[in-house]
């Protein structure tokens, strides 16, 4: 009974590797396939809990820092593609402006801490642009990451009602 799981999970996680390996070949896909590979592995963590959509999360980051020819894609995925796992611990608190903070937090975050860390390892310490150019990336990024969760959102809906309802037949 555990093959099925196993066999799912494992292709699953090829093919979020495989997209993180061609977001590094085409261009504009630095930010595109992180967001991919974490849908991919939606129905890991739906079906079999946070454990094994983290043992995912984990397989997929280690082959895309080890494959991918464009480390930022694999070190964006490394950074942000445990959310999923969060999310729904976030969407479990009780206001709606108290999870949007949450998100914006947890993005921020991350932001700050991928974005701070390669530029002290590239020696870039001093500042690159004024602050308010930094603001503004920072604030379109918090954008994008608020679409992308209301798109996770939206996956794991299609994934409870129509996926579900032709594969258990």
């Amino acid at each position: 009974m555990r093959a099925r799981p196993l066999a799912l999970c494992g292709l699953l996680s090829a093919l979020a590797a495989a997209l993180l390996i061609l977001g590094g070949v085409l261009p504009g896909m630095v930010f595109c396939a992180p967001i991919l590979a974490m849908g991919v592995l939606l129905p890991v963590l739906e079906e079999w809990g946070p454990k094994a959509a983290g043992t995912s999360y984990a397989a997929v980051s280690i082959l895309a820092l080890l494959l991918a020819p464009d480390r930022e894609t694999a070190f964006v995925y490394l950074f942000f593609g445990w959310y999923p796992i969060l999310r729904p611990k976030i969407a479990a608190l009780p206001s709606r402006p108290l999870r949007v903070l949450a998100r914006l937090a947890v993005c921020s975050a991350a932001a700050v801490l991928l974005y701070g860390l390669a530029l002290r390892l590239m020696g870039l310490t001093e500042e690159i642009a004024a602050w308010y150019v930094n603001a503004l990336l920072l604030a379109a990024g918090n954008a994008v990451f608020l679409l992308t969760d209301a798109t996770l959102a939206r996956l794991t809906g299609v994934w409870h009602w129509k996926l579900k309802k032709h594969l258990y037949r």
